[in-house]
């Protein structure tokens, strides 16, 4: 007798999001698995981002369903559904009177952990993102961007959700530490095991860390590979984001030798 395979995590169905004339969205199906890291990758006004808020309802699909772990996230509470999904974007947005460790521990401390547990939680997810302990009672301000950074990814972990969604977490830090971060990010995925969904229009980051990848266009999903199909694919666009991805490093190893 087969086993009976888990339900996909994350499902979009025959999903459409149209804002006045404007499609953003447009019959989109796709799975995200337990546990993957599955990459949105495309161009600005692909409709990438706007597909991470409909999971946690900071959007409404204009048609289709939107199912997180087998239930349609339009059923229930909203605030009870974004609390059990961890969030991440590029300029992380932590709330600047806010120490780290309030940063951090804001979510359980809504759900109503014991001070002690909070403390707790903070002083180990500070670990967990390469922090040192000292630095929570400082104030955003007072951190450098990649530190920033790591603050929101530890904040989005505090209540340990089972879903991460990641808007260009990397996206407006300098190469090396952004290297750093996904080389942690990676670390840290395969201890956890977190379902993600990792927004980039960065082909080198999206090879780098995703498990499978989802090119987009024009609110459409074109293809889902892995990252090793997706170099070897005959799909025009993502040939064509191959070809520019080998020019831009062929580019940068002509500036390094000059």
């Amino acid at each position: 007798m087969n086993p009976v395979a888990a339900s996909p995590v994350i499902e979009f169905c025959d999903v459409c999001y149209r804002v006045a004339d404007t499609q953003v969205l447009s019959g989109f199906d796709l799975q995200i698995e337990q546990g993957e890291t599955l990459v949105l990758l495309g161009r600005s006004g692909s409709g990438k981002t706007t597909s991470l808020k409909l999971v946690n309802r900071l959007l409404s699909p204009t048609s289709g369903e939107i199912r997180v772990k087998g239930v349609s996230n339009a059923e229930g509470d909203v605030i009870r559904l974004r609390r059990s999904i961890g969030y991440v974007i590029q300029d992380v947005g932590l709330f600047p009177h806010f120490t780290v460790e309030r940063n951090i521990g804001l979510v359980p401390k809504i759900e109503g952990w014991p001070e002690d547990r909070v403390r707790a939680r903070v002083q180990e997810l500070l670990r967990t993102v390469g922090l040192a302990p000292e630095m929570a009672p400082r104030y955003p301000h007072q951190l450098s961007g990649g530190q920033r950074q790591r603050v929101g990814v530890a904040r989005a972990l505090a209540a340990d959700p089972e879903i991460l969604l990641m808007d260009e977490p990397f996206g407006a830090l300098d190469p090396l530490t952004r290297d750093g971060l996904q080389r942690e990010f990676l670390a840290l995925q395969q201890r956890l095991h977190k379902t993600v969904a990792f927004v980039t229009h960065d082909l080198r980051e999206a090879l780098r860390l995703g498990t499978r990848i989802a090119l987009m266009e024009a609110g459409r999903l074109i293809t889902v590979l892995t990252p090793q199909e997706f170099l070897r694919s005959a799909d025009p666009l993502a040939s064509a984001y191959v070809r520019a991805f080998g020019e831009g490093l062929e580019s940068a190893a002509n500036r390094g030798a000059s």
